[in-house]
């Protein structure tokens, strides 16, 4: 596999960790602060700087963006509906449909 291909699959892996140091951040939050789990998403939201660091060595800004964007956007909209029970309007869902697009666009013309 190229280097670049790894790099992708590493900004996936690294966003997903970010949106799990979103979620303990979300959960610390709800009622007051919960210091163990706001202590502990913050660790792990902060984690993903050392695998940026990697990651950028191979793979353009504009394209880590789209992906870390995209990859973010489509984990925390499912834990928000699955998780939090929250709901989706119009303009959110045409937001995350927009979002696919730009990703299918950079991944055939980029």
């Amino acid at each position: 596999m190229k280097p670049a291909s790894i790099a992708l699959w590493g900004t996936i892996g690294l966003s997903l960790v970010g949106v799990l140091g979103d979620f303990l951040l979300k959960l610390a939050g709800e009622k007051g602060i919960n210091w163990a789990l706001f202590l502990t998403g913050l660790l792990v939201y902060a984690s993903t700087a050392i695998g940026w660091f990697f990651v950028l060595r191979y793979i353009k800004l504009p394209t880590l963006g789209v992906f870390y964007a995209v990859t973010t956007i489509l984990a925390l909209t499912l834990i928000s509906v699955f998780y939090f029970k929250e709901t989706l309007n119009g303009y959110e869902i045409l937001g995350i449909g927009s979002a696919l697009l730009s990703l299918i666009l950079l991944a055939r013309f980029g």
